[in-house]
């Protein structure tokens, strides 16, 4: 009886250990974090108050507009301060130049935070977006000859192509509806560009402008990860998650709504590369009867680059690898630059002048098909598409943390809440920074008075002299970040989108179909446009559009 009895209870006594183990696990990974404002080395430095012990300032951060409420702080506080992130953790915020130029060229000693990490691999795999230290450095090293300005200029074409196919969808819609047409251009830029990424990026065909085409699998896959992605705000459950693993085996909704796509996106990615290795190799073996490879896409030069012999065997990358290279293509190939024009097009309706200028300008080259070159020789398209990456980044900030206990070097001194001056900032290890893309784009102590306003001509006549220390790779802004972690795609994304405008507006005029205070931005992702008045309807900027008639 008593042998009984013990067996029955054992299993009771397993899961009791099993329990009180987790427990223990979850307070040994969590004790840190809760103690960590009590020790942070960021606890002196000026900032606002906490209004939750959960979420810290989060849940204002969100629920501003753009970066309003960093502005606010910082005009408050000083331009280095600390705020409250989750379980009343210390961040650090700094607009000077010289700590976030120290951070992005130390990338490796400052990568993205566990929980990003976490929260977008469950989507994007462990592609270039997502992995460190010298994962990172061995799939740059592959993909970088992708990027080239060669290669681009080999896309161009297909650029042109769907700007031109993007014109004959508009004006279809306008035939419907009359001319001016109430025309929300995020979705037709949304479909061209994805149409563009899959020519460009894998050489797929989702014929998205074709408004009597079929939906494909791939498209139905992607739409459904990019909406995950959009979703992914931090709750509990997620934040226990990053810190303790074992929790990683139960799905949230966002894993379950994913699996099925990742699954379809996955059968589909290795037949691709597959398909592509062996075309690969058949070119090789013809080699010496003329033989020579047809397809330019980017994840054929990647595989290529990866196959090349100049590649130690331990330094290829797996078709694991590759394959995750596929849903950062489409992310960060789609989305970015499709958000970039559509404000750009914004930004155009709502300064007529500005409009008409690089009108006259685009229409003064004799093709409606022009080479990449053409287009880099346009110097207003190039100030409209540098002010708009200014003014409009995509992306509006970016979130890096310590890897180890650091000391990060400031151009301009703060004074603490002791009274102290500091000319360096102390930092712990796992201590969360935020680079504010947008905030330093808009500067005025950075780029003057007018920040503010929307002004091709400034990258005329002249940016200030101080702008010269932002980091950045390109155009001494913050929009494709700097340092070994900056976008590897920025020179596609800029010709990409200099093709749209050429179209778009030799092809249209742009009014706004509504008051300006009636449009406001919500990060997912990117920057994305909303109706304040019809938020259910989802992410949308509606722009009163016609034909342009040359007199």
């Amino acid at each position: 009886m008593i042998l009984t009895v013990h067996t029955l209870l054992s299993p009771y006594f397993l899961l009791l250990s099993i329990g009180a183990s987790a427990l223990l696990f979850t307070i040994y990974k969590l004790l840190p974090v809760l103690l960590s404002p009590f020790t942070s080395t960021l606890r002196n430095l000026p900032g606002p108050p906490n209004t939750s012990w959960f979420y810290g300032n989060l849940k204002e951060i969100q629920a501003a507009e753009q970066s309003t409420l960093h502005n606010a702080w910082v005009e408050k506080y000083g331009k280095t301060i600390r705020y409250k992130g989750w379980l009343n953790t210390d961040r650090l915020y700094t607009l000077d130049t010289r700590a976030v130029g120290h951070i992005l060229s130390h990338s490796y000693d400052y990568p993205k935070p566990e929980m990003s990490r976490f929260t977008l691999s469950q989507v994007l795999g462990a592609g270039l977006l997502i992995v460190e230290g010298e994962q990172h450095r061995r799939q740059r090293r592959i993909m970088n000859p992708a990027f080239g300005p060669v290669q681009v200029r080999e896309l161009t074409g297909i650029f042109v192509e769907k700007a031109n196919e993007l014109c004959d969808f508009w004006n279809e819609e306008i035939a419907k509806h009359g001319e001016p047409a109430r025309i929300n251009v995020l979705d037709g830029l949304s479909k061209a560009t994805l149409d563009v990424i899959g020519l460009a990026g894998f050489n797929y065909t989702f014929n998205s402008l074709n408004p009597h085409g079929e939906s494909n699998e791939l498209n139905d896959a992607f739409s459904t990860m990019f909406q995950s992605l959009t979703q992914l705000n931090a709750n509990l459950m997620r934040v226990l998650k990053v810190y303790v693993p074992i929790l990683r085996v139960f799905p949230d909704a966002t894993t379950r709504t994913t699996e099925n796509a990742q699954s379809v996106m996955r059968r589909i990615g290795m037949q691709l590369i597959a398909d592509k290795k062996a075309e690969i190799i058949k070119a090789a073996n013809a080699g010496e009867k003329g033989g020579s490879l047809q397809s330019r896409d980017l994840l054929t030069l990647l595989i290529k680059a990866n196959m090349s012999t100049d590649i130690p065997e331990n330094q290829r990358l797996s078709d694991e690898d590759v394959l995750a290279q596929v849903p950062t293509f489409l992310v960060a190939g789609h989305e970015t630059t499709s958000n970039a024009t559509t404000w750009c097009l914004y930004a155009l309706a709502h300064a007529p002048e500005i409009q008409q200028k690089l009108r006259e300008e685009l229409l003064g080259v004799a093709t409606q098909n022009p080479t990449m070159d053409e287009l880099n020789e346009l110097p207003y398209l190039d100030a409209v598409v540098r002010e708009t990456m200014r003014y409009h980044a995509p992306v509006s900030g970016t979130i890096r943390h310590s890897a180890k206990d650091n000391v990060i070097p400031l151009a301009t001194p703060f004074v603490d809440v002791n009274g102290q001056v500091q000319d360096v900032i102390r930092i712990h290890k796992g201590c969360v920074i935020l680079i504010p893309i947008l905030a330093i784009n808009k500067s005025k102590e950075l780029w003057g008075e007018d920040a503010d306003e929307f002004k091709p001509e400034r990258w005329i006549t002249g940016v200030p002299e101080a702008v010269q220390h932002i980091p950045g790779v390109w155009g001494n802004m913050l929009s494709f970040l700097g340092g070994p972690r900056s976008c590897i795609g920025y020179r596609f994304s800029l010709v990409e989108m200099k093709a749209l405008l050429f179209a778009l507006v030799r092809g249209f005029e742009y009014e706004p179909a509504m008051p300006a205070e009636a449009i406001t931005k919500k990060m997912a992702i990117v920057q994305r446009p909303f109706v304040r008045s019809e938020m259910e309807k989802g992410s949308q900027l509606p722009l009163m559009v016609r034909p342009y008639q040359r007199t």
